[in-house]
């Protein structure tokens, strides 16, 4: 049968405090993974302190699978990535998170099923564990400072899958915005450049021609609303009053 809701599986190796499993569960179900897998917990499970941490995430770890070693926590599994900052010489193809995400998401659509693992918080993962990955996401951190929490591991992981399955389009501000026309833009330019004129910008005079021409191009390359234009409007009409009354 088809998987209803095909994902990854996570897979945390030995995590070491019952706060960085509840707190990778949290980061898992912010992007709608559920699919996670323990090996050998060193404070043990169930743990109080990963279901504190969990918050609204609980749930996951109700369901979480647990395992004694990593190999009967991959065996049913077609592909399994390896997380780590230094790949270590062993000879593995290497992705940043979003390719491996966007490869993992053509594995899954082909019907194979892939697990995602990672290390304890403390050392991270021993080779012994990366040479039973098919691959390696190596995420692009602070070479002198490699480090990366497990929480964090996992929420970067799945911040990545999630933005393959559900891209965020940006908010189209020219579809809202009141844009003003290009008659507006050029009685805005033929204001500054009269005031100019009569302040003695354009020096000099060799020069005004290219000054002008310079100021037009400015005024075309700017994004102006109606509002803005009637916001500098004023600010020339203000700035010839003060200096008037001055």
């Amino acid at each position: 049968m088809p998987d209803p809701k095909p994902q990854p599986a996570f897979v945390l190796i030995r995590p070491q405090m019952g706060e960085n499993i509840g707190a990778a569960a949290r980061a898992m179900w912010n992007f709608g993974l559920d699919r996670m897998r323990i090996i050998d917990p060193r404070d043990g499970w169930p743990n109080q302190k990963a279901v504190a941490m969990a918050s609204g995430a609980g749930r996951l770890l109700d369901e979480a699978q647990l395992f004694d070693t990593t190999p009967a926590a991959i065996a049913d599994c077609d592909f399994v990535y390896a997380t780590t900052a230094r790949p270590r010489g062993l000879t593995k193809p290497v992705f940043t998170p979003q390719a491996a995400m966007q490869d993992a998401r053509a594995r899954i659509a082909a019907g194979a099923r892939v697990a995602v693992m990672f290390g304890p918080e403390r050392a991270g993962m021993e080779n012994d564990d990366i040479a039973r990955a098919n691959a390696i996401i190596s995420v692009p951190v602070n070479p002198d400072f490699p480090s990366l929490n497990l929480a964090q591991c996992v929420l970067l992981t799945g911040y990545e899958w999630r933005r393959e399955a559900a891209p965020v389009e940006p908010v189209r501000v020219d579809a809202v915005a009141d844009w003003a026309e290009q008659i507006e833009i050029e009685k805005l330019a033929s204001h500054f450049e009269e005031r100019l004129e009569t302040a003695g910008f354009f020096f000099p005079q060799a020069k005004a021609a290219n000054m002008k021409m310079n100021l037009r191009n400015l005024w075309s390359r700017m994004p102006l609303t109606r509002a803005d234009v009637q916001i500098l409007h004023g600010v020339m009409r203000q700035m010839v009053r003060w200096k008037e009354r001055g």
